[in-house]
């Protein structure tokens, strides 16, 4: 009699720890879903602001054109010509983030370091453990009551 309930019992933790394995991995890949979702929504918010952006710079950049132009053959000084150089390079560095390929070199280059420079990307005094994030809590914690 001992023996069939210590069997069952065995077999009701293994149904249970397998159960319990099946639902810690389902809620792990839908933390890394959502974490991914996020992250895709928060880039389509980074390109739509570059593209909004873009819009008013390129108003911007249109009129300075328009007046340095005007005002460089009115006094005849083409050094009225100069701003446009760095608005330039301002106005195609975010046409490249809006439109072009800007982030698709930016996502290659962090693959590249990802691979090629991993130490670069250690986190000054390694990894936070459960063991440091308790310690400080316990720290922080007016409520605390030490067992």
């Amino acid at each position: 009699m001992g023996f069939m309930l210590s069997k069952s019992m065995d077999q009701n933790l293994k149904k249970q720890q397998e159960f319990m394995l099946m639902n810690s991995r389902l809620q792990l890949e839908r933390q890394i879903l959502m974490q991914n979702q996020m992250r895709e929504r928060q880039m389509a918010m980074q390109i739509a602001w570059s593209r909004e952006f873009l819009k008013y710079f390129g108003t911007f950049c249109g009129l300075a054109a328009l007046g340095l132009t005007a005002g460089a053959l009115k006094a005849k000084k083409p050094a009225y010509f100069a701003p446009l150089v760095p608005l330039g390079f301002v106005f195609t560095f975010q046409y490249d983030m809006a439109y072009g390929t800007l982030l698709n070199r930016m996502r290659g280059e962090a693959e590249n370091i990802m691979e090629a420079e991993y130490e670069k990307l250690t986190m000054p005094k390694g990894v936070p453990t459960f063991d440091n994030i308790e310690k400080a809590r316990r720290a922080q914690s007016k409520f605390f009551i030490e067992k």
